[in-house]
Order: structure tokens, then C-alpha cells, then sequence
């Protein structure tokens, strides 16, 4: 299946857009969805992202459905 992944950050800067389409199995998790978009970071170090799926916060163990939107939202700092 496929599903949209939203980026931001250092993750948009690393793949050069702010949303990508991934292909994942039908069982896929959001940790899934993370694997598949380490091959297209072209070795970046990026840190390690929250996952959301559809505007909430998941665990990496969370299953996606078709037609899902996936987010990495990176660490924030500030002051």
C-alpha cells in the first residue's frame, strides 16, 4: 500500500521535499514506514523522529491502514 509521509526539518532538508509517498506491506507499522524512507536519506545522520499518524502522536508498534498520513516530527529545541 501506499502511504503519504509528511516531513519536517531536517528530515524535509535530508529528502528535499516536505511529503513523500511510500510503499509499505499491507501490515506495515509506522516503524515500517520509517525503515523504508532510511534508504532514501542518502546517509544523513537525522535524529530520531516522534511518529504521528493522522494528527496523533503513535508508537513505533502502531499499525498503518491505506490512505493513512504518516508525520516525523523531529526533536524541537528552544528558548
Amino acid at each position: 500500500m501506499t502511504v503519504r509521509v509528511l516531513l519536517f526539518a531536517s528530515w524535509a532538508d535530508a529528502l528535499g521535499a516536505r511529503s513523500v509517498d511510500v510503499d509499505v506491506a499491507d501490515d506495515a507499522t509506522a516503524a515500517d514506514v520509517l525503515a523504508a524512507l532510511d534508504s532514501r536519506r542518502a546517509g544523513a545522520e537525522l535524529p530520531r523522529p516522534a511518529l504521528a499518524v493522522n494528527r496523533c502522536l503513535v508508537p513505533p508498534h502502531a499499525r498503518i491502514a491505506r490512505g493513512d498520513e504518516v508525520a516525523l516530527i523531529p526533536p524541537v529545541a528552544g528558548g
